[in-house]
């Protein structure tokens, strides 16, 4: 189940998207509106939800999140875009990783 997480996410809806992968969860950030989607099997899946709930294309970035280490992944094939000079999978830009990183550490973080 795919869930659009606005404010700290519970436990109970962490519990959730964690139950596609288990270990891992794949996410879509919202750097503008700075909100993410996650819980899907395909970071574009998430894209997709937050597309239909308001968002901006090239606003939105695709990650792995690991709750248990910490740690963002910021590889995705969402992410891959020539007319943001992001050529690969993997965010290019250090201010966007870094927007990424904040917005799923406060929203995903600790939990």
């Amino acid at each position: 189940m795919i869930l659009i997480i606005r404010e700290r996410a519970t436990p109970e809806e962490l519990e959730e998207i964690l139950k596609e992968w288990g270990v891992f969860i794949k996410i879509a950030v919202d750097i503008e509106r700075e909100i993410l989607a996650g819980g899907s099997q395909k970071h574009y899946e998430c894209e997709q939800e937050l597309l239909k709930d308001g968002s901006k294309q090239r606003d939105i970035w695709g990650a792995d999140w690991n709750p248990y280490t910490q740690k963002i992944f910021f590889e995705s094939i969402i992410n891959i875009r020539p007319s943001q000079n992001n050529r690969n999978m993997e965010i290019q830009s250090p201010d966007i990783r870094e927007k990424v990183a904040q917005i799923t550490l406060r929203l995903l973080g600790g939990l």
